[in-house]
């Protein structure tokens, strides 16, 4: 007997590569289990699926950083009791972070792709599973866009849950209404504007001398990168990114304030005309703003 439940959960993460940098991600988790009837009749009720594999993926994958452990670009130490650095040595446009533990997700890989995390995520869910459940299949899958998407990276101080971790992230799709019509032109645009970008708050910026970062750091400037800091609830976290590879905003880069500031930006390319900004953050959420 086969139970399966598609959809079970989103991951909004992002991940290190030697090639594209840091990478916004979404997920979405489907999940097939076999196994004999328990004596409920079931395999597996539905509530204890969602309580107890989305548990399980949301606190040890969802919203961290993934880092392929075994790539040679990508060194990793302890900084204190309960913090990491982390480092993707990339010549100029290299990464550096300092964070809680609890902000990363390690995979033994070199490379962070749909396979590697699907392993990843079966070894999360050994043996926590209830012994009737004989069998597990997994499927990570993006969701189907028509149109253009973006990948970004952020981190938001002020909120209460794992969002405050200062390098996670989203794909996300993003449409503009002109006089009431998509503009697949614009959307695209902002598509290419935003490919493997961080969205870094102003109010976070701190000089490079600031951070305590390691010593495969050593090499960077003002002139190449920029320093975040700030302080939540989970802990204290620092990053050191590419100016290339960063876009500032003003705010907080909240979806809200993503969709105001991407309105803010078009407005001046549609003088006369109304322009309705939807923008998502991840799959099937988002937020709304008009000019």
């Amino acid at each position: 007997m086969k139970l399966f439940v598609r959809d079970l959960t989103v991951i909004d993460a992002s991940y290190l590569c030697e090639q594209r940098g840091m990478v916004g991600e979404s997920w979405i988790l489907d999940v097939v289990m076999s196994g004999e009837l328990n004596e409920m009749s079931m395999v597996l009720d539905f509530s204890r699926v969602k309580k107890q594999i989305k548990q399980l993926v949301d606190e040890f994958v969802d919203h961290r950083l993934i880092v392929p452990a075994r790539n040679s670009r990508i060194h990793v130490a302890e900084s204190q009791p309960g913090y990491a650095t982390v480092d993707l040595l990339r010549d100029e446009i290299s990464i550096h972070l300092n964070c809680p533990d609890q902000a990363y997700c390690f995979i033994d890989d070199d490379a962070v792709t749909i396979e590697s995390v699907t392993r990843h995520l079966y070894q999360v869910l050994d043996g926590k599973l209830p012994d009737n459940v004989q069998g597990l299949e997994l499927t990570l899958r993006h969701e189907k866009i028509e149109g253009a998407f973006y990948h970004y990276s952020h981190g938001l101080k002020k909120h209460d849950g794992n969002c405050q971790r200062i390098a996670h992230g989203h794909r996300s799709p993003v449409e503009l209404f002109v006089d009431g019509q998509r503009d697949a032109e614009l959307e695209q645009q902002w598509a290419q504007r935003w490919q493997d970008i961080y969205l870094g708050s102003r109010e976070d910026e701190v000089a490079l001398s600031e951070l305590n970062l390691s010593k495969h750091a050593a090499g960077i400037s003002e002139l190449t990168h920029y320093g975040f800091r700030y302080q939540a609830p989970q802990g204290e976290f620092e990053l050191a990114i590419a100016r290339s590879e960063t876009e500032m905003l003003d705010t907080d880069t909240t979806v809200e304030l993503l969709a105001h500031y991407i309105a803010e930006q078009v407005r001046p390319m549609v003088v006369g005309k109304s322009l309705d900004v939807v923008a998502y953050e991840g799959v099937g959420k988002g937020a709304m703003a008009s000019v």
